[in-house]
């Protein structure tokens, strides 16, 4: 697994842009819509900086922040002294996906944002996180999208670069933060899934007419509002969400059949 912590600095800028912020109240809005209106406990694994961590914790939820650099912890840490109310909702552990301690509950969610595409595959991954799920629990995937390798460069001008890409097949590509990242499909994450006899909810894509802008994107707030609202509505359809940077792939573990 390639050490993320080395661009830690340049994600951490990156989330904070309106191209980052756009990334992230996507998938926040389908998190919200597929959780609990009450409190549950959700596992953030390759948690980062924190965003989705303080995002759902912000939402009332128990989250415990996993990953493996104690650098993007301290990050986390420090975002959450500034948030008093929020620190007793969050546990703050250095675990990466193929470290992480189980669960003897296990958890009502589990979200793996930007991971899956810094490993060699995804299958054992998904094999981890799926035994942190409780029943009736949710899984939550945020990949890059194989089949958009290409569609970034294109639309940026760098038509060498995205016709290397596309007539190869190729199934990974450097990624924003200038390293070289892997892709996968939805049907790819929805049949690992299922074979772990969890079922798959509909996918989602993400940031399929913004990628190619850079992040001094700075849109004025009803343009940003008009560019969240466009990339919701076609995040569900094909052939526009076939095309986003980022797959949003989410499934559920069945409840136990009353007896």
């Amino acid at each position: 697994m390639t050490d993320f912590s080395a661009v830690g600095a340049a994600y951490a800028e990156h989330s904070d842009s309106a191209r980052g912020r756009l990334r992230h109240d996507l998938v926040e809005r389908r998190l919200r819509a597929e959780l609990p209106t009450s409190p549950v406990r959700i596992l953030d694994v390759g948690c980062g900086t924190g965003e989705m961590t303080i995002r759902l914790a912000a939402a009332g939820h128990q989250v415990t922040a996993a990953d493996p650099d104690p650098r993007m912890l301290a990050v986390t840490a420090d975002r959450l002294t500034a948030l008093p109310g929020l620190r007793d909702r969050v546990e703050l552990v250095e675990a990466g996906v193929d470290s992480l301690p189980s669960g003897r509950e296990g958890f009502d969610a589990v979200c793996c944002h930007g991971v899956l595409r810094y490993l060699d595959e995804p299958g054992e991954a998904l094999a981890r996180l799926t035994e942190q799920l409780a029943p009736g629990g949710l899984l939550s995937i945020l990949a890059k999208n194989r089949r958009a390798i290409g569609v970034r460069e294109a639309l940026a001008g760098d038509y060498e670069s995205a016709h290397r890409l596309i007539a190869s097949e190729a199934d990974r590509s450097p990624g924003n933060l200038g390293l070289e990242t892997r892709g996968d499909t939805a049907e790819t994450l929805d049949e690992l899934a299922a074979g772990h006899g969890l079922t798959p909810l509909p996918w989602q894509g993400v940031r399929i007419f913004h990628d190619h802008l850079d992040d001094t994107w700075a849109p004025g707030r009803a343009a940003y509002e008009a560019a969240l609202e466009l990339e919701w509505a076609a995040s569900w359809r094909s052939p526009h969400r076939d095309i986003g940077h980022l797959v949003h792939a989410l499934a559920r573990r069945p409840k136990r059949s009353r007896s």
